[in-house]
């Protein structure tokens, strides 16, 4: 079984928003498309609670993009983005979600982000994605959305060490900063991931 990860396709992502991905817009016709080569269709949704500890409004004197100490973990503080109720946290209109079987919740933690549709950043909690997956009889997975070098990639990277046959939909994602992605997926491919071309 072959499960389609669509990651975060959301207003505050997209142009406008507040996090805006450039061109984030442009893949949702791909992944429209994509989903019915796929057994299982699953989507992560960033939720975050207000005053969130990864925003920047949250600590006195920061800025957006900082990097801070966070519950021992390194922190890049974000423009408040995705929180739980408001319209920037909702999954795009333009996003076909018939096919969708599950929304996956993550960053609902107050104090720990979580890029991974899989776990937080610390791997202190599971999302409940890999077990849904696991259940389903799901072997391999590809990944979309957004952005390419922070959600999906930690998605995709996760998928690999929890032994899933994992690809990201080149086609089908969008980085905040293409060099930092550029860095990211060679690493992604170095540990045995593989990049999947739809023609988008």
């Amino acid at each position: 079984m072959r499960a389609l990860i669509i990651v975060d396709v959301q207003y505050d992502f997209l142009p406008g928003g507040a996090l805006a991905v450039p061109h984030g817009d442009r893949i949702i016709p791909v992944v429209n498309r994509l989903q019915r080569d796929f057994d299982v269709v699953v989507a992560t949704q960033d939720w975050h609670p207000a005053s969130h500890k990864s925003f920047a409004s949250a600590h006195v004197g920061s800025k957006p993009f900082d990097i801070i100490d966070l519950e021992g973990l390194a922190q890049t503080l974000w423009p408040d983005h995705c929180v739980q109720g408001t319209a920037g946290a909702q999954l795009s209109e333009a996003l076909d979600i018939r096919l969708v079987e599950a929304i996956f919740r993550k960053g609902t933690e107050l104090s720990i982000d979580s890029y991974s549709g899989f776990f937080d950043n610390g791997k202190r909690r599971k999302t409940g994605l890999a077990g849904y997956l696991w259940d389903r009889g799901v072997a391999d997975v590809a990944v979309c959305g957004l952005a390419a070098d922070y959600c999906v990639y930690f998605t995709a990277m996760d998928a690999l060490q929890l032994g899933f046959g994992t690809s990201i939909v080149e086609d089908a994602v969008r980085p905040i900063d293409e060099s930092g992605y550029a860095a990211k997926r060679a690493a992604f491919l170095q540990q045995g991931g593989k990049l999947l071309a739809v023609g988008g």
